[in-house]
């Protein structure tokens, strides 16, 4: 059997690459001394389509039967289009705590998808989807503020630095309250309504959901992220997720106008036209 011998473990330990040696990092400051996270960053991985380890797959939906609807079958006009990259998954432990009728409700969503997911009736996000879509967003922050614009659908959010008390009214990207704990920026969100899913695989949430994220700039380019999702109508116990969040590296790095809206008018208006136009 090969043994590796002290000295030679030394001489290939010295070789690893930084990122995978343990280093503390420590963030340039932001006015008022806090980590600073200014800049424009994005998710590189395939939650946006499912937070689970999946592979690859064509779109799926339920089609007419003469008895009524049957079970999932491939769209196989969309092709590539329409399908699944494989991904790893970002739920710790892969595994979403659903209770027994909550999960029969996901596996319907996911037969629907291509008619009922949020987002592609360009509804906002909500938390914490609104940071792993396929979009940049960025990071405004100063002495007192902060504040988070995404590319999609011209979604915003103000993350409170002072707790202004209960949201007054359930919406789509709810209310956040931030605090700093060290380096970590942590931000509670409620005031979540319940429309919104987690990704097009049909993981979702009652409006009781309650999200807090933990952003903890690791590199001069990477934020760690991690989201603690709480829902006892929905979930048997809390669950998280995990992912690095990238800083655009363009020159010209900014965030471009994509209002969806005016591309899904017909889609959720067309029948209602006074002349169709047809199929």
């Amino acid at each position: 059997m090969f043994k590796l011998n002290r000295a030679a473990f030394g001489v290939l330990l010295a070789a690893l690459p930084l990122a995978a040696q343990t280093t503390t990092y420590r963030a340039p400051r932001a006015p008022g001394g806090k980590p600073d996270l200014n800049g424009i960053w994005q998710a590189l991985n395939e939650a946006n389509y499912d937070l689970q380890a999946h592979n690859a797959r064509p779109a799926m939906a339920v089609r007419p039967g003469p008895f009524g609807s049957v079970p999932a079958a491939p769209v196989l006009a969309l092709g590539a289009v329409g399908s699944v990259p494989p991904g790893l998954g970002v739920v710790e432990g892969d595994e979403i705590p659903y209770k027994p009728e909550a999960l029969a409700q996901k596996k319907q969503n996911q037969e629907h998808w291509l008619t009922a997911d949020p987002e592609i009736k360009c509804y906002l996000p909500g938390v914490p989807r609104a940071t792993y879509m396929p979009y940049p967003f960025q990071i405004f922050q100063n002495a007192t503020e902060l504040f988070i614009a995404y590319e999609y659908a011209g979604a915003v959010r103000n993350i409170f630095l002072k707790d202004p008390g209960p949201a007054p009214v359930d919406s789509w990207m709810g209310q956040s309250v931030g605090h700093w704990e060290g380096e970590t920026l942590v931000v509670d969100v409620t005031g979540l309504n319940d429309q919104s899913w987690f990704d097009r695989a049909g993981n979702y949430h009652s409006e009781a959901l309650h999200v807090v994220e933990r952003f903890t700039r690791t590199s001069p380019d990477v934020i760690s992220y991690q989201a603690t999702i709480e829902d006892p109508k929905v979930f048997t116990r809390p669950w998280k997720i995990r992912m690095p969040l990238y800083r655009r590296q363009e020159a010209n790095a900014q965030l471009l106008d994509f209002k969806c809206v005016e591309f899904v008018e017909e889609l959720l208006y067309g029948e209602w036209r006074k002349k169709p136009l047809g199929k």
